[in-house]
């Protein structure tokens, strides 16, 4: 094995402030900012106060001082498993932290820069969840630009498909910055090329739900704010499609990013799993009409109020994102799929 695709060791920890929930998957998606080591440690003891951060994906991690005190800080706050990789050369790298040690390192199937894409086989529940982090690289300086961006979104879309395989029958998350937007994205924004709207789309292709837009069709939100004021929804989740109708909640916080913690909004993600009598079919909470009550209960634990619906497209009326109506149809027949090996159970 190549010495600089190893992931460090797993740090075991003390008792964490929450326990983990053994009856969902809750994982929160934070942007450290290469934070310095006084900023980080009070990045960790943000984090380790919500209890929805099960799991911690950390982007733009520094792999100097300022990231290794953030690594040292949620073990500190009772982060049982941390999975922090290690460049070969500075760079920033992205980090795992679970509040449970039932966790297995997996080798990150991006073979360009992997420091920046960690894998995990997370148990919760008696489940096994798997779990990708990103950092994409942002466009770079004139004389190399977006070199390392395409690079490294090239080696992630021709990974997904190993990705999925790596996890077979269990639910895969994927949780990152990807410094790419969606096509639609309200406001626009002319500096983006076919080539990265294709990335985002490479998700869905591989057989990726973006979890926010799967419960919030034509919300306009964003989690990053450029010097003008405009918005960019660079913060992403995707979930394993077969698996999201199992999506309970999936939001934008602003409040660490007010607050200075991070120039970043805060993406948390809720995941239903299956009940503990073995069958794989709906469990309690996840139908259609459960999910916008769970999805405002999470909102009010961050303290948001609820969300203003604005049109991705048109004036005066909501328009479904164009991905939406082929999402539903895919999630209607892998239900109706459900429902009838159920019934020839039993």
């Amino acid at each position: 094995m190549n010495p600089a695709r190893e992931q460090l060791p797993l740090l075991t920890t003390d008792e964490p402030a929450h326990q983990p929930a053994t009856d969902a998957v809750r994982l929160l998606l934070f942007n450290a900012q290469h934070a310095s080591p006084d900023r980080s440690r009070r990045q960790a003891h943000w984090i380790a106060g919500q209890e929805g951060a099960d799991i911690a994906v950390l982007t733009e991690v520094s792999s100097t001082q300022g990231g290794d005190a953030l690594v040292t800080a949620l073990t500190e706050r009772g982060y049982a498993t941390v999975i922090a990789p290690q460049p070969p050369t500075p760079d920033y790298r992205t980090v795992i932290a679970c509040r449970t040690s039932a966790v297995r390192t997996v080798l990150s199937p991006v073979t360009v820069t992997p420091h920046r894409a960690p894998a995990a086989r997370v148990t919760v529940g008696g489940h096994d969840i798997g779990v990708l982090g990103l950092y994409v690289p942002s466009r770079g300086p004139k004389d190399q630009r977006n070199v390392a961006k395409r690079a490294f979104q090239e080696a992630v879309t021709e990974s997904l498909p190993r990705l999925l395989a790596a996890f077979p029958d269990m639910p895969v998350i994927v949780a990152g910055d990807l410094n790419v937007i969606e096509r639609g994205h309200q406001p626009p924004h002319k500096v983006f090329g076919n080539w990265e709207y294709d990335f985002y789309d490479s998700f869905q292709a591989a057989g990726l739900t973006d979890a926010f837009r799967h419960l919030h069709p034509d919300e306009v939100n964003h989690s990053w704010f450029g010097r003008s004021g405009n918005g960019f929804r660079f913060d992403h989740l995707f979930v394993s499609t077969p698996h999201a109708e199992r999506i309970l909640a999936c939001d934008y916080h602003q409040e660490a990013r007010e607050v200075g913690l991070t120039d970043h909004a805060v993406m948390t993600l809720r995941l239903s799993l299956p009940s503990t009598t073995g069958e794989q079919g709906e469990a309690p909470g996840t139908g259609p009409a459960e999910q916008p009550a769970a999805a405002a209960i999470e909102r009010r634990r961050f303290g948001q109020p609820p969300p203003s619906r604005r049109p991705l497209r048109g004036k005066g009326r909501c328009t479904a994102h164009p991905r939406r109506t082929a999402e539903l149809q895919g999630a209607q027949r892998v239900r109706k799929e459900q429902v009838l090996e159920i019934v020839r159970r039993r």
